[in-house]
Formats: C-alpha cells, structure tokens, sequence
C-alpha cells in the first residue's frame, strides 16, 4: 500500500506539471494576440526559450537555492538518490517547481514585449531563475532563513501563500516592473508632454482569448496540484479557484466596459489573486477576493499607462505583481475564522511577507536587468523596433508571403 500510494502522488504530481507546462502556451498565445503583428512570432520563440532556458538553471541552480537538493550538480549523491527513491516522486516535484519558475519568465516577456533584444532577455531570464527567485521561494515554502519560524512566534502564523500569489505572480510582476521601466516605453508609444499617441491595439483577440482560456484551464493544476500528494488534495482549492475567476471576469466585464482585453484578463486576475488563500478561504470569500482583483487591474492597468506613463504591454505588473499583492493580504483577511475562513493565519504575516517577497523581486529585478543592460544593452535599435521583432530577429512574419522576401 505505501508502494501504491507513492506511486499515486507520483501520477498526481506529475498531472500538475504538464497542466502547468501547458499554461506556458497560454502565456504564449496571450501575447501573440495582444503585440502587434510583427512581433508575434518573437512572442512565440521567447516563451519556448525561455523554458528552456529556466529548466537548466532551476535544475542546476535554482532548486537547490530554495530546497537545498542540488539535483544538477549532484552534490552528495542528491541526484542518484532521487532517481531510485519513493518512484522518483523528487523527479517529477523538481519538474512541478520548474513549471512555476518557468512563469516567472513568461510573465516578464509580456510587461517588456516588441522592444527587448533576444539573447540579453535569455540571459536574465537564466540569472532570475537561477538566483532571484528561489531566494524567496525557499523562504516561503521551504523555511530557509528563519523568517517563517519568526513570523509564526511573533503573529501566531506563518506567512501563508499555498500556491503562488506572491512567490510566483508577485515576484514574476515586480521583476517585470524593474525590467520596463530599464527598457522604456516603446518608441513613439507617448508624446513629448506625456500623452498616449499609439494605443497598439491588439493584433489578434482570438489568440489573445485562446490565451486566457488555456491559463484558466491549467490553472487548476497550479492551484489544486499544489498540495503536492494525492492526500492533501482538496475539493476546496478548486471550488475557490473558480468563484475567484468568476469574480475576476464579472468585475473586469463591467470596470472595463466590455472591452475584450480586459474581460479576457479577468479571469487571470481572479486567479492570480486566490493562490495565496485557496486553501484557507470559503468561496464567498474567493468570490470578493476575485471580484476587488478583476476591478484592480483595469483600474490600475489604465492608471499605469496613462498616469505613470508605464509602457507595460500586457498589464503584467497590475496583474501579477498587485492582483498577488492583494491575494496575499486577503489570504489574511478572508481566511480569518471570524469570516468564515479556517483560520491558521495572520494579516501581520501576510503583510510582512508579502513586503519581503516584493523587495526581494525588485531588487533582483534591477541588478539582474541592470548589469545586462550595461554588460551587453538589453533594447532594439529604433530601426529594428520599427521594423519588428519578427523580421529583425527571426526572419521570418507570422504568415509570411512571398513578396516579404
């Protein structure tokens, strides 16, 4: 029966990881459909490299940052060990947690799309999952550096994020932050005194729409699949996940006006903001939770563009890094037992963490996309911009013809 039951959780496990590795084709068509025609294949390329790209430095690095098991480099036999034990279950985790590093990536490529050049980009992208966002993952979910057992002596709880509002979304929105506001606004995205001259519509709904539905759909492995055994799994994780995605798409529909980016964005928002207490909160709760988060992004999307003149493509720093924000800190509201939650939380330790995993993230964010930016420069001339990404660096259109040629 032990036999059977790591075999079960090996199964289970490893179904989360492929719902999440498909999510990366989520991002990917969510971008394809919102950057203009001639970056869309650069969209495509960077999601795929990206992976790629993370795999190696979760495995080799990353992983054994946050967990303390060096697979990659095999130090005291981690490696060998993890192939012939309990089925190979710390296999098939480490290509769980490499699916969520992996978003930390993709999230960034859409806050910096149509302008960042291909192998800098590819550069960070290795550094961040190699060194930045472990740091933060090991102290939430592993307990490194002590502060999960401080915050528990000092509040009464441990900074409580179940799968992913700050440690994944919030770190992946603030690096992205860090990352644009490097690069700059598009070329020709705002006047001289400030003002939007090229709203770069999106080029595609229909991929941007495939986009959302494919996050929404693998997002139940990112959520429910977190528990990490067959035994820990909960009807509750998925029923929240859903009134909070219900409560994303009503509030964005009626915030924004209908208007298709961001109807299709608030599913993601709802989602974004349930990780963190999907485990903790009853679905009244998840369904607020959903609701103040769809209205967040509109709200801050719009305000971000034309107030703060951040050329954010995609809307990935309210999205992921304030919609992970504020799931963090709701976690700690709506999962207080006075509010119907199951208690074992504390608004105090969800603040605190919540600060340390943004710090964290735009600290790292800035050096990260700093020292390349001064080691090799990290943005297409004007020229190539104008020409596109596609053209510039693949050589290639989405459909091409042959008078491109």
């Amino acid at each position: 029966m032990e036999q059977l039951t790591t075999s079960v959780d090996v199964l289970f496990i490893l179904l989360g990881a492929i719902l999440v590795l498909f999510m990366h084709a989520g991002f990917a068509f969510l971008e394809v459909g919102t950057v203009q025609h001639k970056n869309q294949v650069n969209a495509l390329v960077k999601i795929m490299t990206d992976l790629a790209a993370s795999t190696v430095a979760y495995f080799f690095v990353g992983y054994g940052i946050a967990y303390g098991v060096f697979l990659g480099l095999n130090l005291d036999g981690a490696l060998t060990q993890a192939m012939t034990e309990r089925s190979g279950y710390d296999l098939v985790k480490f290509f769980f947690l490499m699916t969520f590093a992996a978003a930390i990536p993709a999230i960034v490529s859409g806050g910096i799309a149509e302008r960042a050049k291909f192998y800098p980009q590819l550069a960070a992208t290795f550094l961040i999952v190699a060194l930045v966002y472990p740091l933060f993952e090991g102290l939430a979910w592993n307990g490194n550096f002590g502060v999960q057992a401080w915050l528990e002596a000092s509040f009464g709880a441990k900074f409580h994020d179940f799968a992913g509002s700050v440690v994944v979304h919030a770190v992946g929105g603030w690096i992205a932050l860090a990352a644009i506001l490097l690069l700059g606004a598009r070329t020709g995205r705002y006047t001289k005194d400030g003002h939007i001259k090229n709203a770069h519509p999106p080029s595609s709904i229909p991929f941007l729409a495939l986009g959302a539905w494919i996050l929404t759909v693998g997002w139940f492995g990112f959520n429910v699949m977190s528990a990490q055994a067959i035994e820990g799994i909960q009807g509750l994780v998925a029923v929240n996940s859903l009134m909070a995605m219900v409560g994303g798409i009503l509030a964005a529909t009626f915030v924004g006006d209908k208007d298709p980016g961001f109807v299709h964005n608030g599913p993601l928002a709802g989602l974004v903001a349930i990780c963190a207490g999907s485990d903790v909160v009853n679905p009244l709760g998840a369904l607020v939770i959903g609701l103040v988060a769809g209205a967040l992004f509109v709200k801050a999307f719009v305000w971000t563009q034309k107030n703060l003149k951040i050329d954010d493509v995609l809307g990935v720093w309210p999205l992921h890094g304030l919609c992970g924000v504020w799931g963090a800190i709701a976690a700690g509201i709506f999962g207080a037992q006075s509010l119907g939650g199951l208690g074992g939380v504390a608004l105090e330790s969800q603040i605190i963490g919540t600060l340390i995993g943004v710090s964290i993230a735009l600290i790292g964010g800035f050096l990260v996309y700093g020292l390349v930016k001064l080691a090799v420069g990290i943005r297409l001339t004007p020229e190539e911009e104008y020409a596109g990404a596609d053209l510039t660096l693949h050589r290639i259109h989405a459909n091409p013809r042959a008078d491109d040629y």
